[in-house]
């Protein structure tokens, strides 16, 4: 006991320098918030952080923090306490009378309400013990991997229907069953469908990890093929989260049930809704991370790290987030050296990683999609560091923003459907971790990062669920455990069944009822030849991918879509052909009369729906 007494107080050092950054910071804030006007205290805008002097906002910050060293010996620890919660009061009082919502109401009650366990209780170090080994009880391992099996087989049963009933549109699946057909003939994952012409996928998003899926895919080279991968991955994510769940000597049906968890939180199968991505990877990848780090172990932390980093340019936030983690609970814990070094490597990683990709992106690529946070680009730049230097100006406008009403819905399927148990600690450096999830699905006014049906939750899916786990296992009293787990297994389930089951079992619903139709779609676009160039409409392109020139016919220039040997028209698909149309009618009739004024010639139709061109030479 004394051991652990002595190495907490040596520790606290650590935790009260933390406290006097915080400090500062929001002393600073505050201070540049409430001299602004009245109306630019609106949160709703961005003329109040263009106000503000980033120059004096940091002086104040350092002038705070030299007085509180200075104080250091004259205020008591709790008195420090007390000047952090008063601080962030007073800033949200600003914000409140400006911007008033009952989200940012409740919002800020819940934050102040987590300052002050910290203001009366302090930090926790009680974890420094740890826990009591359980023993092993290897039925529940057998019951994971059967969740596992059963998840595996219903997301394929899913998506794998969404492609047999013509349900997947060129933008985003039809991207990549073409970008895979070219990986297995080139090696190369160029597109045309993409950006209208010949172009490497990595010009629009850096994804060297979807080669890890090519020798499966050359094996059945098939567009239902993507789907199955991805339930693959997705489902593989139980075993660093079992192994993650052992070494924190959680019990095997604890362990279990957090498996069991994740498998049933909402947004996990819901975000393959919109089929393949390589957001997926995140998910296992970064648990991986966690194990590694947890572990100390410096070879699986650098190859999850690397591929990690190898999903997407902006996995780079996850892996930065991850060290920034480590770092903090390294100058806490006591366990600084390997700790320190290995989160300084992947910081510096991370960073340097995101930059070298981003440069090449803006330099070679297609940029960043850095328009998906327009409600923090207050200077009219297009970099993601004005979001950071408007979330550090004006940290309510960030929290005013994850509240919107339009979030509220998102923010109970995902944070409550875990029962809020990822912030359920009094180790409060575990809190970074729900950077991601406020970044990535929050911050942002771009709809589908905030909705469950898309692929933007993999990465926060997986910090949230290693902060219940971890959380789990700092309580002492397993039967707690158990009550909270089951409470967040029964608020998952109720949140699975009613939101995704519907939505998934559709397609199946679909290729049981229409089958023989589906069947006859396919015969009549087997009349364009394997590697004959091709346009269809959007919901034909996954069909045809399989060839090296494709193009959909809705964004595709008229000079690309007329070099194309064969043409797949959806007759009742007016979205695709309204640019041909005029005041709004007579699309198809432009088109065909386009066609036909070109050589085009109909060798196939379906049923009035579908029409199939070939141009005569």
């Amino acid at each position: 006991m004394k051991i652990v007494y002595d190495r907490f107080k040596k520790n606290r050092e650590g935790a009260i320098w933390i406290r006097r950054v915080l400090t500062a910071w929001l002393v600073a804030a505050s201070f540049e918030y409430w001299i602004l006007g009245t109306q630019l205290r609106d949160l709703s805008g961005l003329e109040g952080i263009a106000a503000m002097n980033a120059g004096r906002m940091a002086a104040i910050g350092v002038a705070v923090f030299a007085l509180l060293w200075v104080l250091r010996n004259r205020l008591s620890e709790r008195e420090q306490r007390w000047i952090l919660a008063g601080a962030a009061g007073i800033l949200m009082a600003g914000a409140l009378t400006a911007s008033f919502t009952w989200p940012l109401l409740i919002a800020c009650v819940l934050i102040l309400a987590c300052i002050a366990v910290y203001e009366s209780r302090g930090w926790n170090g009680s974890a420094l013990r740890g826990a009591v080994r359980c023993r092993e009880q290897k039925g529940w391992g057998w019951a994971t991997a059967a969740a596992a099996v059963l998840f595996f087989g219903f997301v394929s049963v899913w998506t794998v229907c969404r492609v047999r009933s013509f349900s997947v549109p060129t933008y985003d699946f039809g991207i990549f069953s073409q970008m895979f057909h070219s990986m297995k003939t080139t090696g190369l994952p160029i597109t045309t469908v993409e950006r209208d012409g010949p172009l490497s996928h990595f010009a629009v998003h850096v994804s060297p990890a979807y080669y890890l899926l090519l020798p499966f895919y050359m094996i059945v080279p098939r567009p239902e093929t993507l789907q199955v991968l991805q339930a693959a991955v997705l489902a593989s994510a139980v075993i660093p989260l079992w192994k993650l769940g052992k070494h924190h000597n959680l019990p095997s049906a604890v362990r279990f049930g957090l498996c069991l968890l994740l498998l049933l939180y909402p947004a996990y199968s819901g975000g393959t809704s919109y089929d393949i991505h390589e957001n997926a990877f995140l998910t296992p990848l970064l648990l991986w991370l966690f194990y590694g780090i947890d572990r100390k172990n410096g070879w699986i932390t650098a190859i999850a790290a690397m591929l990690t980093l190898a999903v997407k340019e902006d996995a780079a936030v996850y892996v930065a987030v991850v060290a920034l983690y480590l770092l903090l609970r390294s100058l806490l814990s006591g366990q600084k050296k390997w700790g320190l070094v290995t989160g300084g490597l992947l910081l510096a990683a991370a960073l340097g990683w995101f930059v070298a990709v981003t440069g090449y992106l803006a330099k070679s690529g297609d940029g960043v999609m850095t328009y998906r946070y327009d409600n923090f680009m207050y200077d009219d730049s297009d970099s993601l560091i004005t979001v950071i230097k408007a979330v550090l100006l004006c940290p309510m406008k960030a929290v005013f923003e994850c509240v919107d009403k339009e979030k509220l819905k998102f923010i109970g399927l995902t944070l409550g459907a875990l029962a809020f148990l990822p912030i359920v600690t009094r180790r409060y450096e575990r809190l970074v971790l729900l950077i991601p999830y406020l970044l990535v699905n929050l911050m942002t006014d771009y709809k589908y990062q905030y909705d469950i049906f898309f692929q933007y939750t993999f990465g926060s899916t997986a910090c949230l669920i290693y902060m219940v786990l971890v959380n789990l296992a700092d309580w002492k009293v397993n039967l707690h455990r158990i009550l909270a787990l089951g409470l967040a297994l029964v608020i998952s389930f109720g949140c699975f069944c009613g939101q995704v089951v519907p939505k998934a079992m559709r397609y199946p619903a679909y290729c049981k009822t229409y089958g023989d139709y589906y069947d006859s779609l396919r015969a009549v676009l087997d009349t364009v030849p394997d590697g004959a160039s091709a346009a269809a409409t959007t919901y034909y392109t996954t069909y045809l991918s399989h060839r090296a020139d494709l193009y959909d016919i809705r964004y595709a220039s008229r000079e690309h879509v007329l070099s194309c040997e064969y043409i797949a028209v959806g007759v009742t698909d007016k979205s695709c052909l309204k640019k041909y149309a005029v005041d709004g009618e007579k699309g198809y009739e432009n088109f065909v009369a386009l066609l036909k004024s070109e050589g085009y010639v109909k060798i196939a139709e379906h049923e009035g729906k579908l029409e199939i061109y070939r141009k005569e030479k």
